[in-house]
């Protein structure tokens, strides 16, 4: 990982799962919930995606658009597209990994 991204320090999983969502296009808060509750099979709540969209827009991994009918989408930025491929490669890693050893194999 390169220096630039480690100075992000360690990544929560809300702010991973929003990054994801948003991996193949601009969309809202509920529309971001939504993604997320099918992809990891629990609801994000409002408070949590709301902090998260706060947080990752003032580090520069997403922007607000303009508001459509009173829903505000959000888009990833070139930062942001760079910021999930490292942790989603990190994450293959360290997978392929954790199945290697539980298959018998060394470290």
């Amino acid at each position: 990982m390169s220096t630039e991204m480690n100075e992000f320090g360690r990544f929560a999983e809300p702010s991973l799962y929003i990054l994801v969502a948003l991996s193949d296009g601009p969309k809202h808060g509920y529309a971001i919930m939504t993604d997320v509750e099918s992809m990891t099979g629990a609801p994000l709540g409002p408070g949590t995606l709301y902090g998260a969209l706060a947080r990752l827009e003032r580090r520069g991994m997403i922007e607000a658009l303009a508001p459509e009918d009173r829903r505000r989408p959000y888009r990833l930025t070139g930062l942001g597209v760079t910021t999930v491929r490292v942790q989603l490669e990190g994450l293959a890693g360290f997978s392929r990994l954790g199945l290697h050893r539980l298959a018998g194999g060394a470290g």
